[in-house]
């Protein structure tokens, strides 16, 4: 996996005491018992990534794919343990299918982490497409969405997303945006 870049956002530079929006999200995880988070690498989410595998109460590996991510947490539900999925946008475009097939009907509390890509001086126009489409398509399976855009609102917003998803056995996908992680840093 390649090194993050160092981020430069407001958001995602802290000062001394402060936590970090990945220090966040991972004390959030393991507050809420939710130890397996299989991913596709993302430069974005390397932080997080780093840091879920420095943590032995976590079971953090790559996947080659969203679906397959979707499908190991989902199997790992219905055997009893939590987990969540991280992604970039581009990948929760290949995710329609498995969303309305698997985690829908069958009442997973599939958490997903989308790092938000295809906004705010995104070079790529793939990136800006699926970003149009990612929350008409969460809208369509009436799935529980938050952008998380700033540092202070992260935990609650975190916290009490998963606390649902488990209690209405529902997806949530919490789309982190670019203004809270400082989000890809592009070459000139």
């Amino acid at each position: 996996m390649a090194i993050a870049e160092q981020q430069t956002s407001p958001q995602a530079t802290h000062g001394a005491g402060e936590r970090s929006w990945h220090d966040i999200v991972l004390q959030t995880l393991k507050r809420n018992e939710i130890s397996l988070v299989p991913y596709v690498p993302d430069r974005v989410l390397t932080p997080l990534i780093r840091n879920l595998h420095a943590d032995p109460f976590f079971t953090t590996f790559a996947t080659a794919r969203e679906e397959e991510a979707v499908g190991i947490v989902s199997g790992a539900w219905m055997g009893g343990r939590r987990g969540a999925v991280l992604m970039q946008t581009s990948g929760f475009a290949t995710l329609a299918n498995v969303l309305a097939s698997l985690a829908v009907p069958y009442q997973i509390p599939l958490i997903m982490f989308v790092s938000e890509r295809g906004t705010l001086g995104e070079f790529n126009y793939g990136q800006s497409l699926v970003c149009h489409t990612m929350r008409p398509v969460l809208d369509s399976l009436a799935l529980e969405h938050h952008t998380i855009t700033r540092l202070d609102e992260l935990e609650f917003i975190t916290d009490r997303s998963i606390k649902q998803a488990v209690t209405t056995q529902a997806p949530v996908a919490l789309i982190l945006s670019p203004l809270l992680t400082g989000g890809k840093v592009f070459d000139k």
